[in-house]
């Protein structure tokens, strides 16, 4: 009985990528939902999901403000987990993020700056430029298809 368990158990990616999917779901932006768990030494930090502004209205309420294809009413779920670690005081240093969506190049700069120096993410999402910064920093993103196999 034993072994059966330990047979369906997630791997540690496949869990935190699982509780980020979790997180994406409180995403306030109609566009997109993401989700983002900022995890070190098996441990979660913080988690952050897309959304407007602290204090103003949410593309839930209003509509998405578009832009070029883009939601540029909310903040992506990458840099509100940021900001949580911020607001409480928790260092980033070191931290791996686990994200339902690859981060764009905004994230991307952000993040390098935090100190995350490891990336998994379940969707693809195209950006060079984001690839570009954190190949330059020495990181290489792990796409982690939903099954937890890697694509």
């Amino acid at each position: 009985m034993v072994e059966e368990q330990a047979a369906v158990r997630p791997s540690w990616d496949a869990y935190f990528l699982t509780i980020a999917d979790a997180v994406g779901q409180r995403s306030t932006c109609l566009r997109r939902s993401v989700g983002a768990v900022l995890v070190r030494d098996r441990r979660i930090l913080v988690t952050g999901f897309n959304g407007a502004v602290r204090g103003q209205a949410h593309c839930l309420d209003v509509g998405c403000d578009m832009q070029d294809g883009h939601c540029v009413r909310a903040v992506h779920a990458e840099m509100n987990a940021v900001v949580q670690a911020a607001l409480h005081g928790v260092s980033t240093a070191g931290a791996t993020l686990y994200c339902t969506s690859q981060p764009c190049h905004n994230c991307t700069k952000v993040l390098l700056n935090a100190g995350v120096d490891a990336v998994v993410y379940r969707d693809a999402y195209d950006d060079p430029r984001a690839l570009a910064m954190w190949a330059a920093a020495g990181v290489a993103p792990r796409r982690l298809a939903p099954d937890g196999a890697t694509p």
